[in-house]
């Protein structure tokens, strides 16, 4: 019994974990294949494929019984999530992946939380009382997290390699990232933190009309398919480059699509229908230190010191608003506890007063039926 209770409080935290690992996959084969020549616009297609393919046939089978009505409020949603998190997400992350490099998009990533924090603030899904230690716990994060960020960006700082590597591999990662590819990269991977981190708000909303976590992923991944299919047509006019072998490409689209689309949409829904949106963002620090490692070894990337210093600055801020969730978490837990016997007093006073007030009608009724008898003699 007590290996079960802590098996399921341990759940959220051993799925998220998994997911930063299945992202640092991501972000090394995609780097492959883009520098391979594959259309990132095209891999998002392509991605979210392979997650239906993935996703669909548990959804129709496993959920059959439990999935609610569409209604015509939910298909908004649904169309705004296939919107934010497959095409605006997605694309500008690939592009900024491609303007810099796989360690420094993935140490920007570490935004996430504090960006979804504001915006579960600014939409009332996360309260703030900055007279409690939790609250300003959170802002606080936030503040530091936004410094981090700013560091990364403005100051780059010499250059080092985590693994030793010639000479002439070091030249070319120095050309393949310039001052202006940086600078955009960097607003690229901004704008691609935004609307991730509105996704995780709207799917948060969602999940209150539409409890069913796998039809949900399976609907965003039909919608990332069409949004992103119209966007990549408008943008690629090239048919050839549609064609895919047996190679990275293939890779990049399936391991992405089953792990970072189907499988991520269905665990991120679970746990943010449990733990909310700010929760679910936490881990993103982890996927940062799993790439950095494997691009040093794989792609032997270059490491800058303004990267290193501001992803630890990130980390300190995003460690101090997960502390100010967990304290404000077991709060809740308490006032929860105390609140019960007033409602249950609530109730059995409302039904006193619903039982004084019957007898009193019944008692009028006598009196005035005596009354009538009165004028009619």
């Amino acid at each position: 019994m007590a290996f079960s209770s802590f098996l399921n409080k341990v759940k959220p935290y051993l799925a998220m974990l998994s997911l930063q690992f299945g992202y640092a996959g991501m972000y090394i084969v995609t780097m492959i294949c883009f520098k391979r020549g594959m259309s990132h616009w095209i891999l998002v297609v392509y991605r979210h494929v392979f997650a239906t393919i993935a996703v669909a046939p548990f959804a129709i089978v496993l959920e059959r019984k439990i999935r609610p009505k569409m209604t015509v409020r939910v298909f908004i949603k649904i169309v705004a999530l296939g919107f934010l998190e497959p095409v605006i997400d997605q694309n500008l992350y690939y592009v900024g992946l491609k303007s810099t490099t796989a360690t420094y998009a993935s140490a920007f990533v570490n935004l996430l939380p504090a960006v979804t924090f504001i915006l579960a603030v600014i939409f009332r899904i996360e309260k703030v009382n900055l007279k409690k230690k939790s609250s300003m716990a959170k802002v606080i994060g936030t503040a530091i997290t936004v410094v981090g960020a700013m560091v990364m960006t403005l100051y780059k700082g010499p250059m080092f390699n985590l693994v030793a590597r010639s000479h002439g591999g070091g030249h070319h990662e120095v050309a393949a990232a310039t001052p202006e590819n940086w600078v955009a990269g960097t607003i690229e991977l901004i704008s691609c933190i935004v609307g991730w981190s509105g996704f995780f708000i709207v799917q948060s909303m969602t999940l209150k009309e539409y409890p069913a976590e796998l039809s949900l992923a399976a609907w965003v991944c039909v919608f990332g398919i069409i949004e992103g299919g119209i966007v990549a047509l408008i943008m690629e006019r090239d048919w050839n480059a549609w064609v895919i072998g047996f190679d990275s490409r293939l890779l990049a689209a399936a391991y992405s699509g089953v792990v970072c689309s189907g499988i991520a949409y269905y665990v991120q829904s679970v746990v943010n229908k449990v733990k909310g949106p700010v929760f679910v963002t936490a881990f993103s620090p982890l996927s940062m230190v799993i790439t950095s490692v494997l691009a040093a070894v794989i792609l032997a990337e270059s490491v800058h010191l303004g990267s290193l210093i501001g992803a630890i600055i990130i980390v300190m801020g995003l460690y101090s608003v997960v502390w100010g969730k967990s304290k404000e978490g077991k709060g809740n837990e308490i006032t929860g506890k105390d609140q019960e016997l007033p409602v249950v007093d609530i109730k059995e006073r409302s039904t006193i007063v619903d039982d004084n007030t019957d007898t009193i009608v019944k008692s009028k009724i006598p009196a005035e039926k005596n009354a009538s008898i009165f004028q009619e003699l």
